[in-house]
């Protein structure tokens, strides 16, 4: 299936990037080519605290543009939260939109975006292409290093009635810049740094054995794959690692740009369900689950495993293809014990009486239909027991 793609029309979306230390001090111009004259600025508190919004806000007025921040959200942002931020920005005169912060506030500025122009409630438009009208100018700086939504066309937002992360996916999503500044990643504690690398292996790992992966994603994907591998184990050890922090920035925004354009596979699946049950920690979750979807997934693009294996830095060499996998499989889970992430669900509170409606809610998850090889409910049923 994979071959296949070499001979098919495909389409590659990324945003302006701007990728360097002191990057954020380009917010002000970059709005001002978008044409914003007031910008609605969406961060959480702990970026505040940090002082990132603070900074970004400066620079903004250098170029005399005004902002109204705001920072009403959560971790694993839910639908009510969207509404009244687009509320907000409607009330605002604003016109624009600027996240700085981590995956939550760049996933509810773009969920934002789209009532601001398209009106109704954000539910209307779980799944893919279902925005209508253009959304308003967006510039995101992430602070992460993990989630890549300041190139994707995700965004992914908590239904609260129903427990349910929505995946939306649109090419409208993908923002206009992207402001990428790896001195934001200093401020961030280990276990963040930890779990926000995880998330950006699993997606280049999805991205790669995706069924819509192209040559233009799989070098992305590799590159961030290798970057990790070589980076992220340092990054958590050190805060002040400039080196680190700059190859984990480089591996999230190259991760990204794979995911957003091959789509991802079950582990995202999986993980987007438990995270809407129980308000877990994204990159931990992929973190437990990845090797398991990693190992069901072996038998349908064994030598793309062999390959991520190579990525990885394990020694392939005289292996068979299959053997070289298996090591690849190993690999990440000793990497994810190196760094504290937890090795099954129950540790973070699922237990065996979610499988079943997890298993359904993750059937209708459109990450699944690009996972390579067919998963239906008895057999995502048993990856999450094998993880329980």
């Amino acid at each position: 299936m994979q071959t296949s793609n070499l001979l098919n029309i495909s389409k590659f979306v990324a945003p302006e990037v701007i990728f360097g230390f002191g990057a954020l001090s380009q917010i002000g111009e970059s709005a001002v080519r978008l044409g914003m004259k007031k910008a609605f600025l969406v961060s959480d508190q702990g970026v505040i605290e940090a002082g990132w919004a603070e900074k970004a806000i400066e620079y903004l007025k250098e170029v005399g543009i005004d902002s109204n921040i705001w920072c009403g959200l959560t971790t694993n942002p839910k639908d009510c939260e969207v509404a009244e931020g687009a509320r907000l920005y409607l009330a605002s005169d604003c016109n624009g939109i600027i996240a700085v912060g981590g995956g939550s506030p760049i996933d509810v500025a773009k969920a934002i975006a789209i009532l601001a122009t398209n009106g109704g409630q954000i539910k209307d438009y779980e799944g893919v292409n279902k925005i209508s009208s253009p959304l308003p100018p967006m510039v995101i700086v992430p602070t992460t290093g993990g989630s890549g939504a300041e190139v994707s066309q995700f965004s992914m937002i908590v239904e609260k009635a129903r427990q349910v992360k929505m995946a939306i996916i649109s090419k409208s999503l993908v923002p206009d810049i992207a402001i990428v500044d790896p001195l934001t990643l200093q401020t961030k504690s280990a276990r963040l740094t930890a779990a926000t690398g995880v998330d950006a292996l699993s997606h280049a790992i999805e991205a790669y054995v995706s069924l819509a992966a192209t040559p233009l994603t799989d070098v992305h994907a590799l590159s961030a794959i290798q970057l990790v591998s070589a980076n992220l184990r340092e990054s958590v050890a050190c805060r002040t690692n400039l080196e680190a922090k700059s190859a984990m920035a480089m591996a999230s925004l190259q991760a990204g740009l794979a995911f957003s354009n091959a789509i991802l596979g079950a582990t995202h699946a999986m993980t987007h369900q438990v995270d809407g049950l129980l308000d877990l920690h994204h990159g931990e979750t992929n973190g437990i689950l990845l090797p398991y979807v990693m190992e069901f997934n072996l038998i349908s693009c064994v030598n793309k495993f062999a390959n991520i294996a190579a990525a990885l830095g394990v020694q392939t060499a005289g292996l068979s293809k299959w053997k070289a996998a298996e090591k690849g499989i190993s690999s990440v889970r000793r990497f994810f014990r190196d760094i504290g992430i937890p090795e099954r669900l129950s540790q973070v509170g699922m237990k065996e009486e979610h499988v079943q409606k997890l298993s359904l809610n993750a059937l209708k998850d459109a990450c699944l239909v690009t996972n390579p090889r067919d998963a239906g409910a008895e057999e995502i049923e048993a990856l999450y027991l094998r993880a329980l």
